[in-house]
C-alpha cells in the first residue's frame, strides 16, 4: 500500500505532482518505495506531516537537504517541513536498522536532519539526485546508494513480521500476538523498543493511510471509509480530525495528485 507522508499546509491553486518508483528487489522488506514529488509550482511550501507507521527519508532539492521523518500517530506541522521538489524513501523498521544502523523508535515523532543521524557517513545524495536527468535515473541512484549500505543491523524477526502484518488488512493485536506465539504485552514492549509506536497505533495509522490512499484514487469518503475498515463514515471523520486535524472532505481536496513528467 502506498503511504502519503505529508500534504501542503495550505490549499494551492493546483494539485501537487508525484511519481512512484519501485526499489531494487534486493531492498525488499527494507524499502517500501520511492516517490518523486513537486508542489504545484515547484516552489517550496510548508507541509503537514501525516500519521505514518513507517519512517520517511525526504531528500529535497530545495537547498538541497535530507531529513528523516519518523513514525507518528498524529499529524504535526513542527520542525523542518518546507520543501518544493524532491524524492521520498519509505523505510520499514528493518530498513531503518539495516540501512542506517539505528532502531526506528529513535526517530519516532521526530523530524531529524540526516547529518545529525549519520554524521560523517552522510553524503550529498540530495544534490546528486537533483542533478540527475530523469526520475528513472534518480531512482537508480537511490538503489545504488541504499544497496551500498546493506548489512549494518536488523530488528528482531518477531517485531518485523508483526509490523508487516499490521500494515496489511486489519487484524486484532491480541490475535496477532497469539498467532506469533507471544503475549500481547511482549509484542507491545517489542514495538515500543524497535518501532516507537504501539501495535494498536500502527494498526490505526495503517487504516487511516488506507482510507487516505483511496481518497487519492478518487473514492468518495463514505466508500473509502468502508473499504479501509471503518465502521462508517462518521467513524472515519472522527479519526481523521483526531489524527490529522482535517476532515475527510479536506483531505480529499488535497490528495488529488498528478503524475510528474520524465519518470
Amino acid at each position: 500500500m502506498p503511504l502519503i507522508h505529508s500534504v501542503p499546509l495550505r490549499p494551492s491553486a493546483g494539485a501537487c505532482r508525484a511519481t512512484p518508483g519501485r526499489p531494487d528487489p534486493r531492498l525488499r522488506g527494507l524499502v517500501l518505495g520511492y516517490g518523486g514529488f513537486s508542489s504545484h509550482t515547484g516552489a517550496p511550501v510548508a507541509h503537514r506531516l501525516l500519521p505514518l507507521p513507517s519512517t520517511t527519508l525526504v531528500l529535497a532539492f530545495d537547498g538541497p537537504f535530507a531529513l528523516f521523518s519518523g513514525p507518528r500517530a498524529r499529524a504535526t506541522v513542527d520542525g523542518p517541513t518546507t520543501w518544493g521538489r524532491g524524492v521520498s524513501v519509505g523505510l520499514t523498521p528493518a530498513g531503518v536498522s539495516v540501512l542506517f544502523g539505528l532502531p526506528m523508535s529513535a526517530l519516532a515523532d521526530q523530524t531529524v536532519d540526516w547529518h545529525d543521524v549519520l554524521g560523517p557517513r552522510a553524503d550529498p545524495l540530495a544534490a546528486r539526485l537533483a542533478e540527475a536527468p530523469s526520475w528513472r535515473a534518480r531512482f537508480a541512484l537511490l538503489d545504488a546508494a541504499l544497496l551500498a549500505r546493506l548489512g549494518e543491523g536488523a530488528p528482531s524477526t518477531l517485531v518485523a513480521a508483526a509490523w508487516q502484518r499490521l500494515c496489511g488488512p486489519p487484524v486484532p493485536v491480541g490475535l496477532l500476538a497469539s498467532r506469533l506465539g507471544v503475549s500481547r504485552r511482549a509484542l507491545e514492549v517489542g514495538f515500543r523498543r524497535e518501532v516507537g509506536l504501539s501495535p494498536g497505533a500502527v494498526s490505526r495509522v495503517t487504516r487511516f493511510q488506507t482510507a487516505l490512499t483511496l481518497l487519492g484514487d478518487g473514492l468518495r469518503p463514505s466508500l473509502a471509509a468502508a473499504a479501509a475498515g471503518y465502521a462508517d463514515q462518521p467513524h472515519f471523520s472522527r479519526s481523521a480530525r483526531a489524527m490529522a486535524g482535517l476532515t475527510p472532505a479536506q483531505l480529499c481536496a488535497i490528495v488529488q495528485y498528478r503524475p510528474l513528467p520524465g519518470a
